[in-house]
């Protein structure tokens, strides 16, 4: 297969779902709905809010504008295929979405460290905070999230674009980078030593947030203030990253699974592979929306308005 513009690939993740579908795409409908409308609100709220226009807050922004990004890289193509007969997706178009879901899941985990290094100036060194969380240092560190995810995602993508494919059966409900990979008939070492660098720095990150949060527990048991300090901005922090987590270990659970099976099996094969693109995206804003005082005075407010607008 050398012209790889006329590969089209069939994507099996649906294959045993025939009477269910029209169940399913309602339910994947409000769930993508639902989905914008928290990330949205939670953006808009914090858009709005002057007292909100604080570092926390423009990387919380951050968090809920990629929870967008990542939704919108599987639902509308989930809802085209539960409504077609076929379920096909060209090079093209399975090449893109791979860029678009990895370098969403490497730029949650890069704002993840960064949102965790906030919380540790804040509560660790609270005195020198202003002059150490700048604009600029804030902008920094934004177009750092974004730069380096997508340079992480464009070399993995470059190196699976080189490789020659023997299949195009992905049996997945969405392509994968591992999943194209699989189907190749050449020598992939590289692609396989690339990845092993890449679970290197994501693990090197995930120790500078522990690290993190061992010196702001130390912190925050110094007294009370920073005790609620710590439960009202660094407990939802600590969910979020857990629920992603979570997520990517269920997607690597699926990896491993093994093909075949009836339709029981296959739902559960699906409901793991795409965990961390419905739930973290979903549950992240409502965690914070619940968990931040400011953000629910806010949010009571507008509604409030709202409803007497209404009357």
């Amino acid at each position: 297969m050398e012209n790889k513009s006329e590969i089209v690939f069939v994507l099996k993740g649906l294959n045993e779902t025939q009477m269910t579908r029209q169940i399913y795409f309602a339910f994947a409908l409000i769930i993508y709905l639902f989905t914008i409308f928290v990330n949205l609100t939670l953006i808009v709220t914090i858009f709005l809010e002057k007292v909100l226009h604080e570092p926390m807050y423009i990387f919380l922004c951050n968090l809920c504008f990629n929870g967008i990004y990542g939704a919108s890289s599987f639902y509308p193509k989930l809802l085209h295929d539960l409504l077609a007969d076929a379920h096909v997706i060209s090079y093209a178009g399975c090449i893109t979405q791979i860029f678009v879901v990895y370098s969403y899941v490497f730029c949650e985990f890069t704002n993840l460290t960064v949102m965790a290094y906030d919380r540790y100036v804040a509560i660790c060194k609270p005195l020198q905070y202003r002059s150490i969380m700048t604009a600029q240092k804030v902008g920094r560190l934004l177009l750092l999230t974004w730069s380096f995810s997508l340079f992480e995602t464009a070399v993995g993508v470059a190196l699976t674009g080189r490789l020659p494919l023997c299949g195009v059966h992905v049996d997945k409900l969405f392509c994968t980078n591992w999943a194209v990979v699989k189907l190749s008939c050449s020598d992939t070492t590289l692609n396989n030593v690339y990845g092993f660098l890449l679970t290197l720095s994501h693990l090197s990150q995930t120790a500078l947030i522990l690290l993190s949060y061992v010196h702001i527990v130390k912190a925050s048991l110094r007294s009370r203030a920073d005790r609620r300090k710590f439960t009202q901005t660094c407990l939802p922090h600590l969910i979020t990253l857990a629920n992603f987590t979570v997520s990517l270990v269920f997607d690597v659970m699926y990896s491993r699974y093994g093909g075949g099976g009836g339709g029981g099996l296959q739902a559960l094969r699906n409901v793991l592979a795409a965990e961390f693109l419905v739930v973290p995206p979903l549950v992240n804003p409502i965690i914070y929306g619940m968990n931040l005082q400011q953000i629910r005075s806010r949010l009571a407010q507008t509604f409030s308005h709202k409803v007497h607008a209404l009357r």
